[in-house]
């Protein structure tokens, strides 16, 4: 109890400008929340174990167990197998790209908020120092209240610098981090992609015909 009656203290102390700085913090709050749940998701739903398999299993020829297994998993990386698989008929490599590449964006979502809010937060800030530092010069003139309100308005100043540095530094963190595992998630889609292209030349090279499997399934549906 006493520690919220010091935060709603604080609030109050920052003026005005602290209600858009508690609207980027809470803004701020749900996407970190949103992309951690993302991440951790995407974490889960990864078959190293099954990857392994779909890829021997694409250098022998066997294309009916790599593409079993990105139907029955939900890795990304098994479904951009099968979406290449699919399309080995038309074009494989352009099937894979264009299917990592909306993963990639998945995990770019809303990454621009926090790039915006690093920038926004200090500058809020900055406003509730000139906005409090203008209310104290304004007062000088007031000999009863002067020192009264110049501390007052230092204080809301400086009430408000902090706390739109606090959420500027608190975002900072987290989106370097999220940045690197997009860089990293990128990087391995574009091995992979790499990878299952060589695998196919070798079954090609040992008689295996991808492309007519490929049509094969897609005269089925």
């Amino acid at each position: 109890m006493l520690s919220a009656n010091i935060v709603l203290k604080t609030f109050h102390e920052g003026g005005w400008i602290m209600w858009p700085v508690a609207a980027t913090f809470f803004l701020a709050l749900c996407v970190l929340l949103e992309r951690s749940i993302w991440w951790i998701s995407l974490k889960r739903s990864l078959r190293p174990d099954a990857q392994e398999k779909a890829r021997e299993a694409l250098g022998t020829g066997d294309f009916g167990t790599a593409w079993k297994l990105g139907q029955d998993l939900a890795d990304p990386f098994l479904h951009n197998l099968n979406e290449g698989i699919s399309h080995a008929h038309t074009s494989m490599l352009a099937a894979m790209h264009l299917h990592a590449t909306k993963w990639i964006e998945r995990s770019e979502a809303r990454m621009w908020i926090l790039g915006t809010i690093i920038t926004l937060a200090p500058l809020l800030g900055l406003l509730g120092t000139v906005v409090g530092l203008m209310g104290s010069f304004a007062s000088l003139g007031d000999e009863a209240l002067g020192v009264t309100k110049v501390t007052g308005g230092i204080a809301e100043a400086l009430i408000a610098t902090a706390a739109g540095l606090a959420i500027a530094i608190g975002c900072l963190l987290p989106y370097n981090y999220f940045r690197k595992r997009v860089s990293t998630f990128r990087g391995a889609f574009e091995r992979w992609i790499n990878h299952v292209e060589l695998l196919t030349q070798s079954a090609k090279a040992h008689g295996h015909d991808l492309e007519a499997y490929a049509a094969g399934r897609h005269l089925k549906r």
